[in-house]
Parts: C-alpha cells; sequence; structure tokens
C-alpha cells in the first residue's frame, strides 16, 4: 500500500502530501516575511515570555522551548485558553500563534494580554488577529498558506516554528545565523528524501515505523531537546491517524509510568511505544532510555527506537518533525482514512457557534 502512490493520492484527498513536502518552503517564505515586522525596540525589554496558541498553532512553541532551553535568558509559558496567566504585565512578552487567525481562544487571550499592558506579537495567516493587530498598531507576522495546501496548521509547522524563531531572534532573545537556517533547510530535504513517497518500504524507516504501528496505540517517549517532537507527533498521529496516542518525557516517566504498565493486560496487545533516542542526551538519561527497554520487554509491551542521525540539537529536531509528520500520514493510509479531513474538531467549533 505505502509504494502505491495512486493509491495514496485517492486517499489523499486535500495533498496532505504536498504539505510534508514543502516543508521547506514553508521555512524559507516565513523567514523573508519576518525580515519586513517592524518590533517597538522596547520589545526587546521583557522579563518572561507568553505564547498562546491551539492545537497545532501551539505545537512550534512547543518545539522552540525544547530546543532552545538553554538559550533562552527568561522564562517562557505555553497557554492554551481564553486568558493571559496574571503574572503578565508591561515587562512581558507575548506571542499570539492563531494559523487561521480566528481561534476564539487566542483572539481573547491577545485582547487579555494587551489589556495587562504586554507587549504583544501576532503570528497568523490573516482572519479577527490580523485586523486587531492592524487595528492596534501591533507587531504582525502575517503568513499566506500557498505551501501548505492541505490548510491544516499541524502541517504548516514551517510558518510557526521558524517563524516564531526568527521574531524572537529580531527580538534579541535568540540567536540564528544564516549557517545554523541553511543546515536546516537541508536536513529536512535530506530526510524529506529518506521518509518520502518514492522511497520504497524496504529502505523507507518511516514507512517500516508506520506498519509497525498498525492497529496500536502509539506513546512516543523522548527527552531534552526533543521533547516538544514528541508532543508534535503525537499530536499529528490523533489527528491525521484519528490513533489514539500520547507522549511521555524521560525522565519523569520513569517516576510512575513503569508502574502503570502491569495492568489491563491487554497493554501488551494494545500499546506500542516509539523511543525517540539521541546521543546528545545527557549520559544519564541515555542510560534511562536502556533501563526504560528493559522494563518494557520484561512486561512484553511493544516497543522501537529511533536513533536521531544528525548532530545538533535543531536539526535533529527537523530530523524528527519529518519523520513524524510521514509517520502519521503512512498510518492514515494504512487505514485507508484521508487524513486531513478532522470531523470532531470541527463538530465542536460548530456547536460553540450555537
Amino acid at each position: 500500500m505505502l509504494d502505491d502512490k495512486a493509491k495514496i493520492s485517492a486517499l489523499d484527498s486535500q495533498n496532505m502530501l504536498g504539505s510534508i513536502q514543502l516543508l521547506g518552503k514553508q521555512v524559507e517564505e516565513v523567514l523573508a516575511l519576518t525580515k519586513k515586522v517592524k518590533i517597538p525596540s522596547g520589545y526587546k525589554k521583557v522579563n518572561n515570555m507568553v505564547v498562546l496558541g491551539m492545537g497545532g498553532s501551539a505545537l512550534g512553541a512547543h518545539l522552540i522551548k525544547s530546543v532552545f532551553l538553554e538559550s533562552l535568558q527568561i522564562p517562557v509559558e505555553i497557554v492554551n485558553g481564553y486568558d493571559a496567566p496574571r503574572f503578565v504585565n508591561e515587562k512581558s512578552l507575548v506571542i499570539a500563534s492563531s494559523y487561521s487567525g480566528s481561534t476564539e481562544e487566542i483572539v481573547s487571550a491577545a485582547a487579555d494580554a494587551k489589556k495587562k499592558k504586554a507587549k504583544v506579537m501576532v503570528i497568523c495567516s490573516g482572519g479577527k488577529l490580523a485586523d486587531w493587530a492592524k487595528k492596534n498598531k501591533i507587531p504582525a507576522l502575517i503568513f499566506t498558506t500557498n505551501n501548505n495546501p492541505c490548510g491544516s496548521p499541524r502541517m504548516g509547522l514551517g510558518y510557526s516554528i521558524f517563524g516564531q524563531i526568527a521574531l524572537l531572534a529580531n527580538v534579541g532573545l535568540l540567536k540564528l545565523s544564516p549557517a545554523e537556517v541553511k543546515n536546516a533547510l537541508q536536513t529536512i530535504s535530506k530526510f524529506n528524501l529518506f521518509f518520502g513517497v518514492d522511497k520504497p518500504e524496504v529502505n523507507n524507516l518511516a514507512k517500516q515505523l508506520a506498519t509497525s504501528l498498525l492497529g496500536k496505540s502509539v506513546w512516543y517517549l523522548s527527552s531534552e531537546h526533543l521533547a516538544g517532537n514528541a508532543h508534535i507527533a503525537a499530536n499529528q498521529m490523533n489527528e491525521n491517524a484519528k490513533r489514539f496516542a500520547g507522549y511521555f518525557i524521560v525522565p519523569e516517566m520513569n517516576h510512575h509510568l513503569m508502574e502503570g504498565t502491569s495492568f489491563p493486560g491487554s497493554n501488551k496487545n494494545d500499546i506500542k511505544f516509539v523511543l525517540l533516542e539521541s546521543q546528545l542526551y545527557d549520559k544519564r538519561l541515555q542510560k534511562r532510555y536502556e533501563i526504560t527497554k528493559q522494563v518494557l520487554d520484561n512486561k512484553k509491551i511493544s516497543f522501537t527506537s529511533y536513533q536521531c542521525q544528525e548532530k545538533k540539537k535543531l536539526l535533529q529536531a527537523c530530523e524528527v518533525l519529518v519523520l513524524g509528520s510521514y509517520v502519521s500520514f503512512y498510518s492514515a493510509m494504512l487505514q485507508g482514512i484521508d487524513p486531513t479531513a478532522i470531523p470532531l474538531v470541527d463538530f465542536f467549533k460548530d456547536q460553540l457557534k450555537k
């Protein structure tokens, strides 16, 4: 099935595959647009940062917080709700992230942050948030969606991840050199070839992983700079493959989850863990992964491990981002479903309008 491009095209009615393939183009587009955003000098004088986002629009912030944990000099909070935290004030930088620009929680929380006199920035493709930013003279990165043909926020992560990185670089909170951008784009391109539809399953780790996960509840394990990637991979598995999936962080999960593998007894048939491993993890963490595998093996809980190939944190994050996107896409194909449609999410939105 996964080597049959005609069958894939028939199922993928809104061209999610195109969105995955265009990830690098999303990055290039948003970086060019960010150069045109005028940000007041006062935005550099902040003590904390809050990113407002829901669902796919919040995923970029999770990756950034993980990858740049050692670089960011101020605390970062990610908020998924209608209000900005009480601590937000004139010394807070608040990024309101909404792919559509009309996510009701983010429109509300952005207005709340402005009332609290925060330094607000907006990243979206248009909608109410773009209009609000223009009316209130708030710095806004408004991107097109040309390089995300399926239109799903969870597949437009080149915009949100690198758009936010570039905005933070503009205010001096992060550094991103041209060489780092070039390397990131090369990594995305390389793994699009490694995991893409043209590579036969016999030589394609993403296709093999999706096949091994068929019929299983999927739980990603990761650490440190890849924590955000596990969140993204689980989210994409939920929405694209309509699969029950989640993630846990090592070492935290070693303090409780291991005990939870015993019951129900059906766990050994229903669950599969995917361990996202890296030679860049702290040596103590690498030892924990080996022990975790022993525990899962003893409990007869199925697992597989992916060892990152790249040598730098941001590049590994890009590598796993491409991997997770393809695995969720191929999982949908194996189940015979359109990966883009999200009927239950749409149902919630429709009910809330009544």
